[in-house]
């Protein structure tokens, strides 16, 4: 694969003493044989962010992993026993990102820490496959859409439901959905509506303490590189690993969590990929300023009517996923009704998509969830954490990404990070 500067990896092996090194330790099961990529041909990864997420994305088909990366040296060290001798272990993203013979980062970080990894992977030349949500901020995830089309790197936000898989309770992949919705069977403007009703929860469980009292640091922590940009707060296990959704330092709580997974597909179902919700209502207790808390309804409006509801309350009984002024679809919508998968099945095929990240990177061309339309669907579980933190309705300009005549909401569009950190 071609590199920034033009030299790649089978060039550099030929070129350099020290990637011959790393030549010669790769395995002899990984060199050669039947069915064997050589090792100049094939694409290689690290993850960086160990935690639970991070374990479950240590292989995949297309690369093969090199490094691992974790600032938890107990994390590190059970991932690095059960992976090949080859595979290397960092406490610190920057070593990873100086090797050159790393193609794709991974990072399964919390996600205070996505934007700034993956603009510093941009930087270094790499591609990059990140968890979501894509960004803390709306501001953060501007920077990492210019950063990733500065640099021309391939970006892949790890949510897949509007490519791959049944959509939760749908019984259903989101394609025959799109294909309804895009033949307009249903009317327009349409209303979504995302809550318990239609299969969704939002895992209010996950919300932050507000009685931490200070705990000593574990010695193999290094508490200071795991905040990074966020602001000192003392230590306690309850804001660290599993448990740090809850606080706002860190993301926004179950909505944060599975916001991208469940907003994204509507996003695309409303062909919204490139704009955002002019007005978000909420509807939620006063909130806590450092532990998120629940909240019990959230309605983003766009500006041609369409609404997507957030009914974190559960008290939309009988609700369809989708309704507009023709017709209403209801989760298993293909089961229920006689003769309508063989309808669906007619109607035109929605635009095909690169659902391979490898194939991504191998031509360049732009995976089906990328650093752009990945950014909006971001926007919106943002725009609803902010609404939530403030506790007050909001209009919202989605060409400049700003909010109308609210400084106290635009002051979260960028907040400050901890020095040295910055984007």
């Amino acid at each position: 694969m071609a590199r920034k500067n033009g030299i790649n990896r089978r060039t550099f092996l030929k070129q350099t003493a020290a990637a011959a090194t790393v030549f010669t330790i790769v395995p002899r099961r990984v060199l050669g044989g039947p069915g064997h990529t050589p090792p100049s041909e094939e694409l290689t990864k690290a993850v960086i962010g160990v935690g639970g997420m991070g374990r479950g994305h240590l292989r995949y088909p297309g690369a093969r992993l090199l490094a691992v990366c974790d600032v938890d040296r107990g994390h590190l060290n059970e991932v690095l026993a059960g992976t090949e001798d080859y595979v290397k272990g960092y406490t610190d993203f920057r070593e990873v990102l100086e090797r050159d013979d790393i193609d794709i980062v991974h990072i399964p970080t919390p996600p205070h820490w996505h934007a700034l990894i993956a603009i510093a992977a941009a930087n270094a030349g790499k591609d990059i496959w990140c968890e979501k949500p894509m960004a803390r901020t709306i501001g953060e995830g501007q920077k990492v859409i210019e950063a990733v089309q500065r640099n021309e790197r391939m970006f892949r936000l790890n949510t897949w439901f509007r490519f791959r898989d049944d959509f939760y309770d749908f019984g259903s992949k989101v394609k025959p959905i799109k294909q309804v919705v895009d033949s307009g069977m249903l009317g327009w403007p349409l209303k979504v509506v995302v809550g318990k009703t239609t299969g969704f929860t939002f895992k209010f469980q996950w919300s932050g303490r507000t009685d931490l009292t200070p705990q000593p640091v574990p010695e193999e922590l290094d508490y200071d590189m795991w905040l990074g940009p966020a602001p000192y707060k003392p230590y306690h296990p309850h804001r660290v690993h599993q448990t740090f959704r809850g606080y706002w330092d860190y993301d926004g709580g179950g909505l944060g969590d599975m916001g991208q997974h469940y907003l994204d597909p509507v996003q695309y179902l409303l062909g919204k990929d490139d704009t955002s919700p002019v007005e978000i209502e909420v509807d939620a207790p006063q909130q806590h300023d450092d532990a998120v808390g629940s909240w019990r309804r959230i309605t983003y409006r766009y500006a041609d009517g369409c609404e997507v509801i957030l009914d974190g309350a559960g008290t939309d009984e009988g609700a369809a996923y989708i309704e507009g002024p023709e017709g209403k679809l209801f989760q298993k919508f293909e089961s229920d009704i006689t003769g309508l998968k063989e309808k669906v099945d007619a109607l035109p095929d929605p635009a095909p998509q690169i659902a391979d990240f490898s194939e991504s990177v191998r031509t360049r061309k732009k995976f089906a969830l990328n650093e752009s339309n990945g950014h909006r669907s971001c926007t919106l579980v943002n725009l609803g954490v902010i609404a939530v933190r403030l506790g007050r309705n909001l209009r919202f300009d989605p060409d400049a990404q700003r909010f109308i005549d609210d400084e106290g909401a635009n002051r979260l569009l960028h907040q400050p990070m901890r020095g040295p950190w910055h984007v």
